[in-house]
């Protein structure tokens, strides 16, 4: 687990093939702005999607992967283990909870809405976007029914499907 943005976690060989690919699928989008977060990962991704292009880009620690505190460096299999045995509402040690993460990613993705270029590249963590897709779809659960989602796979959102997004991110978390 890699939930510290201080913390280097390079992306691996398939990393960046992946990142490569994404950048085959945006080469004829117009980006005016590209946004990522503080982790090496986001910004080794926009680097090999991106090559080439001058692209403004932003940093935004609102759509950080979340802070899973002590369990950073534990094996994924430990952390899920943790997790399975604790609500979203309570904090990981040291960390944040899951549903503080999905209040942080909502500020964020107002942010971008506010935000006035037309075409936002967005390279965030895996979390944020399955929030963003399951909560733009209606769902009543963050984790679901989109639950594996692919590493530099684009999904794409317009304004109102981010602001649905948005307002069920909120909407979740607040019942809780």
């Amino acid at each position: 687990m890699n939930g510290d943005p201080t913390v280097p976690a390079p992306l691996s060989e398939e990393g960046k093939v992946q990142a490569d690919r994404l950048g085959d699928e945006l080469r004829h989008l117009p980006i005016d702005l590209c946004v990522h977060t503080r982790f090496q990962r986001t910004l080794e991704t926009v680097d090999l999607a991106l090559a080439g292009r001058e692209v403004p880009r932003l940093v935004e620690p609102l759509l950080d992967d979340v802070d899973v505190g002590e369990l950073d460096g534990v094996p994924v299999a430990e952390y899920r283990a943790w997790k399975k045995q604790h609500r979203r509402d309570e904090a990981f040690p040291g960390g944040e909870s899951l549903d503080d993460a999905a209040r942080r990613y909502a500020r964020g993705f107002r942010r971008l809405l506010a935000r006035p270029e037309r075409t936002v590249l967005v390279v965030t963590h895996e979390i944020p976007i399955r929030y963003a897709l399951n909560a733009a779809d209606g769902s009543d659960d963050l984790d679901g029914p989109e639950h594996s989602i692919g590493n530099a796979t684009p999904y794409l959102f317009d304004d109102a499907g981010l602001g649905r997004a948005v307002e069920g991110i909120e909407r979740i978390t607040r019942s809780r």
